[in-house]
This record gives structure tokens, sequence and C-alpha cells, in this order.
């Protein structure tokens, strides 16, 4: 439900890298130069000046006997820099490609050798080099492959695997709601590999049935935990990196009934792991013993409603790595604990402690620890939720944060530093203006090149109209929001216009941000301005946004009341105000949990919505995975009317005739499963209420599969809107 085409979370996340996904910058390992792919070619470019130069050939990307070279989706360098690890052919696995073939380029021997051979087309996963660079591990339908690249042998580190017996990647909710994909870890040593297995066994299968590509229709099975049942048990595994028997790890307490989230090396004979228990509030840091499996809990951090994972504030797109300074005697952990999210240094047996980010701001996320300069870099924006710039603050907690960022940069930033901190390629944009980017220096956080200063470019532009307003509004409750809103083109006051409001509204993301993207509607075929609605959008409480720990955690055991009143009387509130809207032409959508904000905002609040547009909305909130909704909502068997009066299927009998509603889902929705639709569409007919229902055959959560599904979808979304909430000024 967290991920969708139109709702990005808050954070702004600096890249580190990894064989499935250089979506960040590749740097070398100096820090003074980056790699990146061009014309098929690998190439680097040297700091400051830029210069570039070919590393990596289009010929010695072209296997032996091809005329074309592979076409790198990705690429990782060993540690000793003499190898290249070139991912390619990729398939798609639930959200990602993380599933394909693996080459090797030996860069002293001009060879390219592709990995696991004899393993199936496209279906590997995962795959590194040892920390020595003599070896390459990998998953494969489901077993963990250790690969020598002197001789070439592969070897079967495990056996078991099966579709349901998942050894070095996890199933659908592990990866959907922690992040978890890459399930093993090379020791240091390069002797062993520490690596997850998830027995879905005990799960249930829910059946999806593709109706479209055969005659007969068939089952599409998903192992899918549903809210209120036990989780997949988990083990623990460590084996030698030639093969043997693994040794398991005695954690501690239930593994059907508690989470491992995160699991790295604390050094070559000992493990360290973060345990959840089953509602998510408690975390404990666990330490292992490698070679007898024993585990000892040194650490432990708490809160009334949940606690953070490390991929709700990565500064990677993979939370790997445990953050180690001080040569491994302390370890970095973000907490919560004094009401906003701040970093702390942890002595390693885990009895001090200390806050190095202290103050009334959170952090949104880590960009780098650069322990040899006493600097942690991280985004943050203490004065302005809907924004985000570059702090920085010294390790040891001696002085406080101080800004990076330009003061005449006014919106949200993306950085991505090199090892080293002096450079970083830096990315800008706010609601008005759209992307920037440049290379700068640090930590003056200037530009290499003129023709690229953002400064200057923002200067030339600060006459510019602001299409999108920000502004803040009051509810009767007391309760401050953030929103925006974007008028119509020829605007005038004294006339009245509809007004469209965009939704969320649940932990995994905001709506209200000050980037290039807000004001602007995917789903309409047209210009909404040009045409005549007024497009704005509020922020409620519980949303992602860096407000503190109390407004973040308001809503838990909540969801579907308090959002849906702040999002209710935040727009009473602009009513109230702005007498240029029509209060007979309201309309609000949403797609996943905005199309359950948007159904509850219409049955919860006929008086205020009159046209709604629903999109893979969780109808049912019993239907949803366990992880996420047991996080934010707690578990059912002990606080079900939580669930049941938060869940849109519950309020829908309150659907007055005078409204309008058209709900979209797709039949082939992994995530957010048909089922909602048609539990409410049920529901729907018990009480007489007419409604109009557009089922996309085979589409997943993200409604894009199949010719013509999105000119479909703008369609049937904009000619519904202009017909029920009419556009112009009256």
């Amino acid at each position: 439900m967290k991920h969708t085409s139109f709702f990005l979370s808050l954070l702004f996340i600096s890249s580190t890298l990894f064989a499935q996904f250089n979506r960040g910058v590749q740097w070398t390992k100096d820090g003074n130069a980056y790699y990146r792919v061009e014309n098929k070619e690998i190439v680097q470019y040297n700091l400051p000046d830029l210069q570039k130069k070919v590393v990596v050939s289009a010929a010695q990307l072209t296997p032996t006997g091809k005329t074309d070279p592979l076409n790198v989706r990705s690429y990782t360098y060993s540690n000793d820099f003499r190898k290249v690890l070139i991912y390619t052919n990729t398939q798609r696995v639930w959200r990602y490609d993380t599933r394909g073939d693996y080459w090797v380029l030996d860069l002293d021997k001009n060879t390219l050798t592709q990995v696991g051979k004899g393993r199936p087309v496209s279906s590997l996963m995962f795959a590194k080099f040892s920390p020595d660079s003599k070896k390459v591990a990998y998953v494969s339908e489901r077993n963990v492959y250790s690969e020598d690249l002197a001789t070439g042998k592969i070897t079967a580190l495990t056996k078991d695997g099966t579709t349901r017996l998942i050894n070095g990647t996890f199933d659908w909710v592990y990866e959907e709601e922690f992040d978890c994909r890459d399930g093993f870890r090379w020791s240091p040593d390069s002797k062993n590999i520490a690596y997850w297995q998830i027995d879905a066994t005990k799960i249930r299968n829910f059946l999806m049935i593709n109706n479209t590509d055969s005659i007969y229709a068939f089952n599409v099975p998903v192992e899918y935990p549903k809210v209120g049942e036990r989780p997949s048990p988990y083990k623990i595994g460590v084996v030698n990196a030639n093969g043997g028997l693994t040794k398991w790890m005695n954690t501690p307490g239930d593994p059907g009934n508690t989470y491992i989230p995160r699991m790295e090396w604390g050094s070559a004979n000992e493990l360290i792991m973060q345990q959840l228990n089953r509602k998510q509030n408690e975390s404990s840091i666990l330490a292992a013993d490698i070679k007898t499996g024993k585990t000892t809990q040194f650490y432990t951090d708490r809160d009334d409603a949940w606690v953070e994972t490390k991929s709700s504030y990565s500064w990677s797109e993979t939370p790997e790595g445990w953050d180690w300074i001080n040569g491994g005697k302390e370890f970095l952990w973000m907490s919560e604990k004094d009401g906003w999210r701040h970093m702390y240094r942890v002595a390693r047996d885990g009895k001090s402690e200390k806050c190095i980010t202290a103050g009334d701001y959170d952090i949104i996320s880590v960009v780098l620890v650069d322990e040899k300069n006493n600097q942690l870099y991280f985004m943050a924006s203490p004065e302005n939720a809907t924004q985000s710039y570059l702090y920085r603050a010294p390790l040891d907690g001696s002085k406080k944060a101080e800004r990076v960022t330009p003061a005449d940069q006014s919106g949200s930033h993306r950085y991505d530093l090199s090892p080293n901190a002096m450079w970083a390629s830096h990315s800008f944009s706010n609601a008005n203006t759209s992307p920037m980017n440049e290379w700068i220096r640090l930590p003056e956080h200037k530009a290499l090149k003129d023709a690229d200063d953002i400064s200057k470019k923002l200067a030339a532009k600060a006459d510019a109209p602001k299409r999108v307003e920000f502004f803040k509004v009051k509810t009767e409750d007391g309760i401050e929001l953030d929103a925006w809103m974007v008028k119509p083109a020829n605007f005038d006051p004294t006339k009245k216009y509809p007004i469209v409001f965009t939704v969320y509204g649940e932990p995994a993301s905001a709506t209200v941000r000050d980037s290039w993207g807000t004001g602007r509607n995917g789903l309409y075929a047209g210009d909404m301005a040009k045409d005549g609605y007024i497009y704005a959008s509020v922020d409620n409480r519980g949303t992602p946004s860096p407000r503190g720990r109390n407004w973040r955690k308001a809503i838990y055991r909540k969801i579907g009341v308090i959002n849906i009143r702040d999002m209710a009387m935040g727009a009473k509130a602009m009513f109230e105000k702005n007498s240029f809207i029509d209060t007979s032409r309201v309309a609000v959508h949403g797609w996943s949990g905005g199309g359950s904000s948007t159904l509850n905002l219409l049955f919860q609040y006929p008086a205020l919505f009159k046209t709604g547009i629903a999109v893979a909305a969780v109808a049912d909130q019993l239907t949803y995975d366990n992880i996420y909704q047991e996080r934010y909502m707690g578990i059912p068997q002990e606080n079900r009317e939580d669930f049941v009066a938060g869940s849109p299927i519950t309020h829908a009998h309150k659907l007055q005739s005078n409204q309008n509603l058209l709900y979209i889902h797709g039949t082939g929705d992994d995530n957010v499963h048909y089922q909602n639709a048609e539990r409410l569409v049920n529901e729907f007919i018990k009480h007489n209420k007419q409604f109009q229902f557009m089922p996309y055959p085979n589409r997943s959560h993200g409604i894009y599969e199949g010719d013509g599904t999105s000119k479909h979808l703008n369609t049937l979304f904009t000619n519904y809107l202009r017909e029920h909430c009419p556009a112009g000024a009256k």
C-alpha cells in the first residue's frame, strides 16, 4: 500500500549502490571521481574538472561470439577495483527487476565471463563479490551459491530452497514492508556467508485469478500473511563459502511471532541483528556468536506506537550495513525517544549513548557518515516540514547542527556525497521550479561549473509566477496542517470554482511537499487549471512529515479516523476562508492508502465531499498484510474495533444519493487485493448504494500493464470528474 505511481515517500534518500540498482553516484574508491554508463561503456569523470575517460569499453562488454555489448542495468567494482560485476537481462520480482544474469569483467586479464553458468536464464539475484575479490555469491531459485572466480567452480551453499522455503531472499511481505530483498551477507574475512531462511510454508496463499491469459482461468498464488496472521518464521544461518553444514543462530523468542528486518556482520566471528516483536514497538539488538549460535541482547529501543527500521531513514537504496564508528567500539542508532527523530552514538555494549543531533527537529534521512572529519551529513527542515535541506553535525555531539544548503535555495534537495565528503551531486526543485542539477564542492557548497550554479539560476527566475501556493490551515480541533493549492488560470476571486483534493493520509507518505510534481495531477488528461479547477491537498497527522514523533504517531490505532478527521476539517477551514470555493462542487481522489482516504472522506463527511474517485483502496483493513497493518494499528485479536472503525467498508452505507463515486481496482493486484473491491461492492449492493465501478483485468497495484491501459485510466478519470464535478467559474 505504501508504494504507488502517484504518492512518493517524503524521504529523499541518497544512494549507495549494489549490483541491482545504480540509482545514484557510483564513486571511485578515493571519492575524487565517479563512474557512469554512457553509450554502452563505463566512463569515469574526475573531480573537480569533470574530465571524462573510458574505463570499460563497449568491446570489453561484448561476450565472445557476440556482436553487441551487454545491456548494463548496473555494475559494481570488486574491493580491489580489478574486477567489475555486470548485471544484465533483468526480470521483475514484485516491484523491482532483482532477477537477471551476471558477468564478471576481469580488468587484468581482459576477460568477460558469465557467472552462474548452468543456472536458468535470468535467475540470479543479488550477486556480489567477496571482500577479498576471489568469489561471487548469489541467489538462484531460492538457494544461495558461491562461485570461485579462478576455477569457475560453483558450490550450492543451500539445497532445500523451494517456492515456499526461501534462502537468501524474502517473501512478499518482508520485501514490501521492510524493504528486505538481498538476504545474505559476506563475512569480512570472505570465509562465510550469513543468510536469512524464510519459511513461507506456514503462510496461506492468497489466490488471485487470471481470467485473461488463457481460455481456462487459473490461480496466481501469493504467500501473503493477512493482518492477524502469524508471520513467516525465519532462521539466520551461517555457512562456509566453500560449502558445508549451516550453523543456525539461536535467536530468542518465537520466530513465527517476531521479525528480523536487519542482520549484518559485527566482526568475522559475530553477527548483529535487529529483532522486532510482533507489534513492532520494541526493537532488540542481538549479537550472535557464529561458532556456537548463542545470541545476546545488548540494546533495546521502545515506543508506545512503533519503532523505526533503517529503511525509513536510510541513506541508501538498500538499508544494509551496520554503522560502526570508533573502531567498532560504538555504533549509530536512530531513535525518536526524545520526541524527535535523532541520531545517537551507542557504546558497543549498549550501556551508554549520546544524542549527537539534539534539538527540536527531525532528521529526515542520513546522507553520509564522515568519521574521518567527525561529521554526520543528513537531511532536515526545522522550519518548514514541506521542504528538505542538507545539514551536518559533529559525530561527537560537540556542536549543534548547521545547515549546508544555501539559504536562497528554498525547496527540496537531494545529495549524493563522495566518500571523502569533498564533492556531491546535488539536485534541487520546488513545486514551482523544475529540477536543477549541479556538481558541488563541499563544505562551501560551491558549483563546479558556473553554468550549473543553482543559486544563480534561481536568482534569474526570482520574479517567475508561483503556480502552487503553500499555506497552513488551522482546524476547529486546533490542529495546524500544511496545505497547497493551485488556482485556475485567469482566476477571478469574485467567482466560484470547483475544488479537487488529492489525498493519501497514511504513515507511508505525505502529499504536501515543496518539490516538483506537487500540484500536478498525473491522472487528469489535460490541464486542470486551464479547465477551471482548483487543485489542492492537505496533510494530516500521521504522515511522515518532519514535525516530531507526536505528529507522526498520533495516527496509531486510528488509521481511517484521525487522518480522515484532519483532512476533512482542513478542507472545511479552507472553505470558510476562501469564498471562491464552490462547496457544491468538491471532489477528492487518491490511490492505495489515498483510495482508502477518499472512500472514508466521502462516507464519513458527505456534507463536505460530493464526488470521489478511489483507486486500489484498502476497503477493509482486515484484508491487508500483517507487517504494515499491525505496525500502525495493533493486532486485531486485541483491538479489532479499531480496524473496523477505520475501514471504509464500515461506513459504506453512509454514501448519499447526491454523492458520486467511481471505484477502480486491478484484478491482479498482489498488494491491495481485488477482494477489497468485491467486498465493498457487496456492501453497496446490500444498502442499495449506486456508484460506478471499473475493474482492470489482471493489472497489478500500479494499473499500467497492457496496451492502452494508462490512456484508458486517464480518460476514465477525466471524463468522470468533468461530468460529476464540472469545471469552470460560476
